[in-house]
């Protein structure tokens, strides 16, 4: 257990009460001390921010980023995972807070890390294979087909799945400068990230983003209630797509 890579995981965190399933955490922290949680509280108006305070002070693998406003998601995960590159981990990616994807998928996305050295980044992928539990609503998984369809278009990169809330990251130059700046797009930064990544491969400075980037067909995932993506946030999707394309398209 001792010769694990060291992997910091950062949780974005916004007036999560009542769903925050700490003890979750707590255990997986106890039963793998090598991976520890940086939760982002991103200006909970609850008692997100108590709550987390409490876990941070029962177990030593959890700690507290506490932001006074909020900044939203794609800010919240920036900080967090700037913050998380100052311990020098292996290893650094986000988990979504409701645990969709269980925390157990982090032990086969970064052994692809471990056992793949070009890799810079590995995205959880909900693929409804044989064989796999991934229970998400049909609205929701054709939408899913169509965005994707477009952010592939957008990227010159066949990407099934960039909005999965699991990603693990090499904590390398690269990556740390993929976090340097603010992202312009609120809710489809994951797609900025990925446009940032092949920005760095158009001068040169990374590998090729097709053998980069892997995506990890989650074993199980699950639909949780009481998501805060709204009707206006799925309709603005395609208005960032089309400024993240304008954007970097340059660079590529």
């Amino acid at each position: 257990m001792g010769d694990e890579p060291r992997t910091i995981i950062v949780v974005p965190c916004f007036d999560e009460a009542e769903r925050l399933a700490t003890s979750r955490f707590e255990e997986f922290t106890r039963a793998n001390p090598s991976v520890s949680f940086l939760f982002v509280d991103d200006g909970s108006r609850d008692r997100t921010r108590s709550i987390l305070e409490a876990c941070a002070e029962r177990s030593r693998g959890i700690s507290v980023l506490a932001l006074e406003r909020n900044a939203g998601k794609a800010e919240a995960i920036r900080r967090g995972m700037q913050k998380a590159f100052e311990g020098e981990p292996a290893f650094i990616g986000y988990f979504d807070a409701d645990l969709a994807t269980p925390l157990d998928e982090i032990h086969p996305m970064r052994r692809l890390l471990l056992d793949e050295p070009r890799l810079q980044a590995v995205l959880g992928s909900r693929v409804a294979l044989l064989g796999r539990s991934i229970r998400r609503t049909h609205r929701r998984h054709y939408l899913g087909r169509v965005f994707a369809t477009a952010a592939s278009m957008v990227l010159d990169l066949v990407v099934y799945d960039t909005q999965c809330g699991a990603k693990l990251f090499r904590n390398s130059e690269v990556i740390r400068r993929v976090f340097a700046e603010p992202f312009q797009s609120r809710w489809v930064f994951d797609v900025e990230l990925l446009a940032r990544l092949k920005a760095r491969d158009g001068e040169g400075s990374s590998p090729d983003l097709a053998r980069s980037v892997a995506e990890h067909p989650l074993h199980s995932w699950c639909d949780v209630a009481g998501s805060k993506l709204s009707t206006h946030d799925v309709l603005g999707a395609g208005f960032e797509l089309a400024r993240i394309w304008k954007r970097y398209r340059r660079s590529w």
